[in-house]
């Protein structure tokens, strides 16, 4: 998919109602991103939502990420998580 983005200035922000999932493979691609995206000023959040250093949304996150949400006790883990960590679900 091609998206296009403009430099509008200061009075036209990034916020959430725009942002771009990532479907990783494994652990190590997760890292990867993560870490590559919160760089240079980006922020993390919660539950795999990350902003980079211009503001854009993102989550990341495995791309068995439904299976994982169906596991008992699968959403408290997740809401006290920032990055994604397969192996505690």
């Amino acid at each position: 998919m091609r998206f296009i983005g403009i430099n509008a200035g200061p009075q036209f922000k990034f916020n959430e109602s725009v942002s771009f999932m990532i479907t990783c493979k494994d652990q190590t691609e997760i890292d990867y991103y993560w870490d590559t995206l919160t760089a240079n000023g980006g922020e993390e959040s919660v539950c795999g939502w990350l902003k980079d250093k211009y503001g854009l949304s993102w989550q990341v996150c495995p791309e068995n990420w439904e299976d994982l949400t169906k596991k008992p006790g699968a959403f408290k883990e997740m809401m006290g998580m920032k990055k994604i960590i397969i192996s505690d679900f």
